[in-house]
């Protein structure tokens, strides 16, 4: 392995009396880095979908499935990347493995907006953007297997809910910097060259904030910080994992993590099947502007905040750090703002964006609680791995399919149908997720 990326050795462990003030200003430090630094993997991730209307009207030549493809290359990489790049990363170092792999999406970010002879070719269009996705994947497993290291059992829903909400700050700022950047070069290319040049900066952010393990740091496991055991803790689990290790031993015969799994590609064909179109169907199919359009993708994502810490609240407290029950319930409702959305047809402007923000504030409960669910199931040495498998089940099956599979359906069988399919996909999502409601994630001791 590169040496810049192997994991950070630990230290001599520091006195007691420093333990607790240390590990206290150290997670506040951690959280901030991992929070700015994913919301930043945003920024360079879905500016395709947001530049579409914009490259259809100055590249006629190209239709909505066509470019659609394009999406789908993204996600079907970012899946793969988020599971092959977990198990690289649960052996490295979170901090350079992300740093380096927010500077890599930047950069192929950057040159959609000053490379425009990039769009001559439909087959360069989708390569890089597949390319992108693959280093794009680089940003949640360093992020699951910091907070499995800092965090203990019985307070990660929280913990994990108020990360997840950088999802939606990332999600909602990539509109926001897009609208900005085209208002002032005038040139609708600048959704990808401005937003890459502020990701790329945030790496710095978290070269510097983000740790390895507490051990690293001179602090104990947070298991004997926090005197919070998962019911199969032992010794081993502060060791590093082989990679068989990791994938025959805790992930691949863990059903009750294809469980989850499965239900997370179902969650993510109705998250990306309706951001990723929002601006393709309020402006090519209910007339609405690139501003209006905009502002509806920036309430969506914005939604979704209040809506992740309450389902992270609800997990912990009300269902006590039982994930299934969460996401049943966030993903009935979500079903519930879809029926409005789709029979809204060609209904006011407002009943859309309020229908965007119920579907927002719920959708987004069920993606953090399916990750965290993921981190539950194994132990902290392949967390990585675990929420990229569940991750791979999402983007490969679930997003991936968005893209041109979403275009497919509107122009085979109308909108209409895509609302169909979407709702579908949430009664199947309830489904494989209450195949795990009888599994319970933690007790007190430790098991020798």
């Amino acid at each position: 392995m590169i040496s810049f990326l192997k994991p950070a050795p630990a230290i001599s462990p520091l006195p007691a009396e420093r333990i607790d003030p240390s590990y206290r200003r150290l997670r506040w430090q951690v959280f901030a880095g991992i929070f700015v630094g994913y919301a930043a993997f945003y920024l360079v991730r879905n500016n395709f979908a947001l530049a579409m209307p914009a490259i259809l009207k100055a590249h006629p030549e190209y239709s909505k499935v066509q470019l659609g493809w394009a999406m789908t290359g993204l996600l079907t990489a970012y899946g793969v990347a988020k599971f092959i790049m977990g198990a690289v990363s649960d052996r490295s170092n979170p901090r350079t493995f992300m740093a380096l792999g927010l500077l890599l999406t930047s950069a192929v970010t950057f040159a959609f907006g000053t490379m425009p002879g990039i769009y001559g070719s439909l087959a360069l269009i989708i390569g890089l953007q597949t390319l992108n996705g693959w280093c794009n994947g680089m940003g949640w497993p360093p992020c699951g297997k910091t907070m499995v290291h800092w965090w203990s059992t019985k307070e990660r829903g929280q913990v994990v809910a108020g990360w997840n909400v950088a999802h939606n700050v990332g999600g909602a700022l990539i509109a926001v910097f897009a609208a900005w950047g085209v208002a002032h070069f005038g040139d609708w290319q600048a959704t990808f060259y401005v937003n890459a040049v502020i990701a790329a900066s945030v790496a710095v952010l978290i070269l510097l904030l983000v740790r390895d393990t507490p051990q690293s740091c001179g602090l104990p496991p947070v298991e004997q910080f926090k005197n919070d055991y998962p019911s199969d803790y032992s010794a081993a689990h502060e060791r590093t994992f082989t990679f068989k290790e990791i994938f025959f031993r805790y992930v691949l015969n863990n059903k009750f993590l294809w469980a989850i799994a499965l239900a997370n590609a179902f969650i993510y064909f109705v998250r990306y099947g309706v951001v990723n179109w929002i601006p393709t169907y309020l402006q090519t199919a209910k007339g609405f502007n690139f501003k209006e359009s905009g502002l509806a993708w920036t309430a969506f994502e914005l939604a979704g905040i209040p809506g992740t810490i309450l389902c992270g609240w609800i997990s912990d407290r009300l269902f006590k750090a039982r994930r299934a029950p969460a996401t049943i319930l966030f993903m009935a409702l979500t079903l519930a703002g879809l029926v409005v959305y789709g029979l809204n047809g060609r209904g006011p402007y407002w009943i859309d964006v309020a229908a965007l923000i119920a579907i927002g504030f719920f959708i987004y409960g069920p993606i953090m609680m399916i990750g965290l669910h993921a981190l539950d199931l194994v132990p902290k040495k392949a967390a990585g791995t675990a929420a990229g498998f569940t991750g791979f089940f999402g983007y490969f099956l679930g997003s991936a399919p968005s893209g041109a599979g979403v275009g497919w359906i509107a122009e085979k069988f109308g909108w209409n149908g895509v609302f169909v399919t979407m709702i579908g996909c949430c009664v199947l999502a309830m489904g494989f997720s209450a195949l795990t409601l009888g599994r319970q994630p933690t007790k007190g001791a430790v098991t020798e």
